[in-house]
């Protein structure tokens, strides 16, 4: 495998990419002076952690510390600056945000890059529909650093001056699949497959023997109702299965479900928000529980941050979301790729 050559540098390619840059940099600044309005502190956290995160699908970039005397441990690229942002809260902070590099292998095209920028915020002691309005805020914001009357992607826009709808998950599927989701999930959470495969079956979907509940939901959710969401206005998909959220709390009122929410606008996916899980014990369990699914799939686990369980232990009560900057910045401007908003690609692979 080889690198391809990069004409970004090219004075005419960055004269053309030029424009969404600067965009991207009032956007930010804006942001930067939302936050401080509201009394949040922003905060800088290490890209390099003993864990990148444990959730089964994301693919992190590996390597290595090397002491005095030679020896190597194993080190990762963070994909989210979430661990150590909660380890900030269980030290004392109240209200952060941070605009992390973060990492991911196995993603490029035209919404995905292997470096980006995360935006995440926290709030101590607040109820995650506060999360809710930062997002219709902060979408508003980004339109009008930029004077965009709607947001925009290939074709598609959305009102940023609408308020976004709030869509449960198990609505979504009823609306967009004609499935009834819920009812493939227990009173406590657990999942029943086979159940989920005879809706999947019913409503005219692809079923394999192999396949996992949380296959079969991924398969409704990216081919059913993803597709629909965010067009017009924004739309923020709420309660997700808990078996799919693993890292927010189960409502009170339906431990079938959590306090987690995706905002979704000109059906790209923004953001992804939790009431956050503060049971060590219930979060090493499903922490656990994804590492074994990724072994099942790829062959392959990351370690637990230890000293993220030992906080979280002590960690207040907390809501917070991650929100893909890069992409926010798509919207606002009108760009087509993402490699249009990064100031410095990284080099791409050829086969």
């Amino acid at each position: 495998m080889s690198l391809k050559p990069s004409p970004w540098w090219t004075p005419d390619v960055h004269a053309d990419r030029r424009p969404f840059l600067l965009a991207r940099n009032r956007i930010q600044a804006a942001l930067r002076g939302w936050f401080a309005a509201r009394d949040f502190i922003e905060v800088d956290t290490a890209t390099l952690q003993v864990s990148p995160g444990n959730e089964a699908h994301l693919h992190a970039f590996e390597t290595a510390a090397i002491g005095h005397s030679g020896a190597r441990t194993p080190l990762y690229l963070h994909t989210s600056p979430e661990f150590a942002c909660k380890k900030l809260l269980t030290a004392g902070e109240r209200r952060i945000a941070c605009f992390a590099h973060v990492y991911r292998n196995r993603e490029r095209g035209p919404l995905h890059h292997p470096e980006f920028t995360m935006l995440e915020w926290y709030r101590a002691g607040e109820a995650y529909d506060v999360l809710m309005e930062d997002c219709a805020e902060i979408l508003a914001l980004a339109a009008g650093v930029t004077g965009a009357a709607m947001l925009a992607y290939r074709g598609a826009t959305c009102d940023p001056a609408l308020p976004p709808e709030r869509l449960t998950v198990a609505e979504a599927f009823r609306r967009h699949a004609g499935i009834d989701l819920l009812a493939s999930i227990d009173p406590d959470g657990a999942t029943d497959r086979a159940r989920l495969a005879a809706s999947l079956r019913a409503a005219g979907l692809r079923v394999a023997e192999d396949d996992t509940w949380a296959d079969l939901f991924s398969r409704v959710l990216v081919e059913k109702v993803e597709p629909q969401l965010g067009f017009g206005r924004a739309t923020i998909l709420c309660e997700y299965p808990t078996a799919e959220a693993a890292l927010a709390r189960p409502a009170a009122r339906d431990r079938r479900v959590a306090e987690r929410f995706e905002l979704y606008a000109c059906g790209v996916e923004l953001a992804n928000a939790f009431g956050e899980l503060t049971d060590a014990g219930e979060q090493r369990r499903r922490f656990e529980l994804e590492m074994a699914e990724k072994a099942r799939v790829y062959g392959e686990t990351y370690p637990l941050d230890e000293d993220f369980l030992a906080a979280l232990a002590h960690m207040p009560e907390a809501s917070g979301i991650a929100l893909g900057f890069d992409r926010l910045v798509m919207l606002a401007t009108g760009a087509a790729r993402i490699d249009q908003v990064i100031w410095a690609p990284v080099a791409e692979t050829a086969p």
